[in-house]
Parts: C-alpha cells; sequence; structure tokens
C-alpha cells in the first residue's frame, strides 16, 4: 500500500525544496569546526557526493559565522546555521549567507532576541528551523508531561511566539534519544501543525544502535506518511549518516539511489565466500558514479540452492551459486554460468550495459 504523505508547508532551503509532494531529503552535519574552511569545505563535498543534499554547521562563535561566507562559495549544498545560546550569531550567520537559520527553544527564548532573528529571517527570506532535543528541553511548567509531551508543548509555544511575529518560514524538529519518545512526539506533532518536520534522534550512540534505533523510528514515521527531511545521527564520520539514511529510505520504496543488493545471509549450505563476494561488490558500487534511477534496480547474490534461484530471478540481475560456480540471471532468464572469482566483475560490466540503455 503507498505510503500518503501528511500534508504539509513547502519551504525553499537554498535550491532545495522540502514539504509537500517533495521527496523527502537526506540532511548531516558537519563535524569540523565551521573556521576551519578548507576540511569544512572537503567534508560537505564528501557528503554531496555520497547522497546529503542539506548539510547543517556549527556555528560557536563569530569566526564561525563569517567562515560560512567562503564556505559557500565553495561548495553547491545548502548550508544550515545552527546555533545556541548566542541569538548574535544567528544575525551574523544570515549576513553571512546562511540558506536556513535553526535556534533551539532550550537556549534562545528571549523575546527580544527572537524578534531581532525573525526580522533578518525576513529580510534575507530564509527559513528558521525550530530544532528541539531532549537533552535542552526546558521543563518550567512541564515537569508533569512525558517527554514527547515536553518537547510539543515547548515547541508550540515558540511556534505561537514567531507566528505573532508574521513569520511561517518553519521547519520543525523534535529529536529525543529514544525511538519511544521520538515516536509520540512527531505523531503529536505532526497533528497540531502544518510545518515540514526533520526526522531525527538525538545522542543515539555508536554506529551500530544508532543506526538500529534510527531506522526503527524514522521508518515507523515515514510508513505513517510523516516526515520531509531526515538525519540519521551517529557518533562517527557524517558520510555514515548519509548512507544510513539512503537505505533508510530506499528500503521504503521513497527514494531510489542506485543499485540494491539482495544477498543471502549464508549458513552451511553456502559453499562459496559470498561474504566477500558482496562485500567486494558493494565497496565497487559506492566507487562508482551510477545515477539515481526511477525504479530501483536489483542486484541478487545468493549463496545456496534454496532461495538463491528464485531470489536471482526476480531481480534485474542475479547470481545464484551452488558449490562451485553460479548461474547469472537477467530478467528471471538464465544468461551464462560464472565462477565466484569473476562474479563482481561480470555483475558491474551487466550493470554498465544496462545503463547505457
Amino acid at each position: 500500500m503507498d505510503t500518503v504523505r501528511r500534508k504539509c508547508k513547502v519551504i525553499k532551503i537554498g535550491d532545495v525544496l522540502i514539504g509537500g509532494a517533495n521527496p523527502v531529503t537526506i540532511q548531516s552535519m558537519t563535524k569540523t569546526r565551521t573556521s576551519d574552511v578548507e576540511n569544512t569545505v572537503i567534508q560537505i563535498n564528501q557528503l554531496r557526493d555520497a547522497g546529503c543534499q542539506i548539510v547543517r554547521l556549527a556555528i560557536n562563535d563569530f569566526n564561525d559565522a563569517a567562515a560560512l561566507r567562503r564556505i559557500k562559495a565553495k561548495v553547491k549544498l545548502p548550508l544550515v546555521a545552527d546555533i545556541h545560546f548566542n541569538w548574535r550569531l544567528a544575525i551574523s550567520a544570515i549576513e553571512n549567507g546562511a540558506d536556513k537559520i535553526r535556534l533551539n527553544p532550550g537556549n534562545i527564548d528571549k523575546k527580544n532576541e527572537i524578534e531581532a532573528v525573525v526580522s533578518a529571517l525576513k529580510t534575507a527570506r530564509i527559513p528558521l528551523r525550530i530544532g528541539l532535543n531532549s537533552g535542552s528541553v526546558k521543563y518550567a511548567g512541564l515537569r508533569k508531561y512525558a517527554m514527547g509531551d515536553k518537547l510539543v508543548v515547548a515547541c508550540m509555544n515558540y511556534v505561537k511566539m514567531i507566528e505573532k511575529l508574521k513569520f511561517n518560514n518553519i521547519v520543525i524538529s523534535l529529536k529525543a534519544n529514544n525511538v519511544l519518545d521520538t515516536l509520540a512526539a512527531y505523531r503529536k506533532i505532526s497533528k497540531v501543525c502544518s510545518y515540514p518536520l526533520h526526522l531525527g534522534l538525538t545522542a543515539t550512540g555508536p554506529v551500530y544502535s544508532g543506526i538500529i534505533k534510527s531506522s526503527v523510528a524514522l521508518g515507523a514515521l515515514l510508513l505513517e506518511g510523516i516526515g520531509d527531511t531526515i538525519r540519521v545521527s551517529l557518533t562517527e564520520q557524517p558520510i555514515e549518516e548519509v548512507r544510513a539514511a539512503k537505505c533508510i529510505l530506499e528500503s521504503l520504496g521513497l527514494r531510489g539511489f542506485g543499485p540494491q543488493v539482495i544477498s543471502c545471509p549464508t549458513c552451511g549450505r553456502c559453499k562459496v565466500n559470498l561474504i566477500s563476494i558482496v562485500k567486494d561488490l558493494e565497496n565497487k558500487l559506492s566507487a562508482t558514479d551510477y545515477r539515481p534511477l526511477v525504479r530501483p534496480m536489483k542486484l541478487a547474490i545468493m549463496g545456496c540452492v534454496v532461495n538463491g534461484p528464485g531470489e536471482a530471478k526476480e531481480a534485474d540481475i542475479g547470481v545464484a551459486f551452488g558449490k562451485s560456480e553460479g548461474v547469472l540471471f537477467k530478467h528471471g532468464k538464465v544468461v551464462r554460468k560464472i565462477s565466484p572469482g569473476d562474479c563482481v566483475r561480470i555483475v558491474l560490466q551487466e550493470l554498465k550495459t544496462k545503463e547505457k540503455t
């Protein structure tokens, strides 16, 4: 059954449109010091090449804010300035070309400060992300609420304050550090406002557990039609965040980024080193510029005779291995036999031939 997307406003961030019927976009955040322009630019370009569409940068001081102008001249991704504690940094980031500003209601909440930032946003005609985290949400008057409710109530209080300033170029995020609070917060906020929602968890931990938590929470929300942009926050290099986000969107059929590999987990029936073959194929695919496909192409690499032939037949290109050799399938038809050592080379050749047609 096709997912029905939640109806919301369309917001423009640089050249990227989010919300409405636009595809769910992938975000990440640089992990360099923003004032280190050279390394920040390198990381942003790596993220772009990996499939990131919007990037956020930490603005800790005025040197970071000033660096935005030089960074923007060297990259193509929209830049989101992440502002905490000092509202004047938001003004400086706007003046230096930020494409969006993120404010945290937990540490920038004085009326005069918000008014000044909103005035600058109006002049620059760029959006505001109201980004709440469970670790910094203010509890005053909310102690009796569960975390999901705290995030929603605090967010809507902030939204109403900004709407009174006749500003509604807004994106919202409500990030908790666990799946259940995150689900509760986004489900509730989705029913009380029409702004685009940026999905994510915060402080998810190491890469393995972080990917699992993010996949469960973001996958559930996206299946319900909730979410317009996503970030998989990991204690790892940001390129891994993008790879994980792409896998989540592809697994739900929401985006296609190139060939998808289907492979069996292997067991005692497998007579070839399938793990090595699949890793080699995955590495070569990630290093090759395959255009995004309207219909994701499936590559099946299977290691035994139980499910192998069936999965290989269903794929665009498939290989089912037996004792010492495999059978190559194209669109359900047997093409020829191949050896394990030739598998990756032949599959890539077939893929390149198909890409040209």
